[in-house]
């Protein structure tokens, strides 16, 4: 018996012995420095817009020595110098070795950046392998130059278009003019309503025009105009000016008003002089046209992306989309967009109170998740941030943060630009 209990001590000893050097087998089998070794395409990255479809970075590395047959994830981090990587921006490569970035892509995350157009900028990057949900390596610090360029047109300009039918006289700020291709040429796209307007300089009495039968004098008179959409060019050069009736829109079975008007206004787009709509759209088709009359109107024969007057419906798929109507090059896009469409403010402190209609944010297009209201008159109160004048999704928040179904933001009176960022999930409210 004795015997029996002795072997069984032992035979128990060895087994605790074999799982202790398994263990200490396996921690000798990871390579505590397995750390990504980074080369870099270029130390100098100079960005142009006219390569914007063409390959301008490569971030690439060896697979480390693990040990063992390791199936690890890579994630590319990229940061200003000096950033520690605390507001990195990542890019996730799954197995893959390397990153390749086109020009019009690495220009997007270097300005996200907040990195100065035209100039170069230190910027780090490393990369980050995972095994497993906990072990984590991570290589050195590679740092290189890279010069973004601007990636808006500047159409801006300081003449608007002020009145009883624009602003109130200036209640708010005046309806803006752009460049044209001709010089001291410029056009505005304005929502009018019954009533005159003027065009003045830089929301200043200073320099201001009015006039009658389509020439303009300084310090004229108002021009009475009825509600609508319009397209008023102005010549600085002669002296003469046009209001036409100007909007385009989509229409179509993907449309929430079908094949019947009204159609989904296009907004003017300065930065890529482009018109462009934010649209929730049904499975079906759609057309862009002039005016919501079928006189001027284009498809897509083909569905190769190019206009084609009078063309082929264009086919879509359920979903919220940014639409892209660019005349000049004669191409549309239509893109996923995530951050959804109708948003607003609502609350005692806003313009219509708590019941609505929300004053309306307009979506920056070059800058996808930032909504933008300048010039809003504002009362002593509180407000929030709600998406289709209903309480489905709101935001509130305090210093500065949004947070979903938040707390009343307390505001003072005065007159503000308000800035909503979804991708960020912060807001700004700046007095004027």
């Amino acid at each position: 018996m004795k015997n029996i209990f002795s072997k069984l001590l032992l035979f128990n000893f060895l087994g605790m012995l074999f799982v202790s050097c398994e263990k200490d087998e396996i921690q000798a089998v990871l390579n505590s420095g397995a750390n990504p070794s980074v080369t870099l395409s270029s130390q100098n990255v100079v960005l142009l817009k006219d390569n914007a479809d063409k390959e301008a970075l490569t971030i690439s590395w060896a697979k480390p020595d693990y040990g063992f047959p390791a199936g690890a994830s890579y994630t590319v981090l990229i940061d200003k110098k000096g950033g520690n990587f605390s507001n990195a921006v990542a890019f996730s490569t799954g197995t893959e070795l390397k990153k390749t970035f086109k020009t019009a892509d690495l220009n997007s995350v270097l300005l996200a950046m907040g990195l100065p157009t035209g100039a170069a900028a230190d910027v780090d990057i490393k990369v980050e392998s995972l095994l497993g949900a906990a072990t984590k390596f991570s290589s050195g610090i590679v740092s290189m130059k890279a010069t973004p360029y601007l990636d808006k047109l500047d159409l801006s300009t300081n003449l608007g278009v002020v009145g009883s039918a624009a602003n109130n006289w200036g209640a708010t700020p005046d309806l803006p003019f752009y460049k044209t291709d001709k010089a001291n040429v410029l056009v505005a796209y304005v929502t009018l309503i019954d009533g005159e307007i003027k065009f003045r300089e830089s929301n200043k009495w200073d320099v201001n025009y009015g006039g009658s039968n389509g020439t303009l004098a300084k310090g004229g008179d108002n021009i009475a105009v009825k509600a609508g959409n319009y397209k008023i060019t102005v010549d600085l050069n002669t002296l003469k000016y046009t209001i036409d009736k100007f909007s385009w829109g989509l229409i179509g079975s993907a449309t929430p008003n079908g094949w019947d008007s009204p159609d989904i206004k296009m907004d003017f787009d300065p930065n890529s002089d482009t018109f462009r709509a934010v649209a929730e759209l049904k499975e079906g088709e759609m057309k862009i046209r002039l005016n919501q009359d079928w006189a001027v109107n284009y498809g897509d024969t083909g569905a190769d992306g190019t206009l084609d007057a009078g063309g082929d419906n264009i086919k879509t798929k359920v979903g919220t989309y940014l639409i892209t109507f660019d005349l000049k090059k004669n191409k549309y896009t239509v893109e996923a967009y995530t951050w959804g469409i109708n948003w607003g403010i609502v609350g005692d402190a806003t313009p219509n109170g708590w019941n609505g209609p929300d004053a309306a944010f307009a979506p920056d297009f070059s800058n996808s998740g930032l909504f933008e209201m300048k010039g809003v008159t504002l009362k002593n109160g509180e407000m929030k941030f709600r998406r289709n004048n209903d309480w489905g999704k709101n935001y509130g928040g305090t210093g500065g943060a949004l947070k979903d179904g938040g707390d009343n933001i307390k505001v003072a009176a005065g007159t503000y630009d308000i800035v909503m960022d979804l991708k960020k999930l912060t807001y700004s409210l700046t007095k004027k």
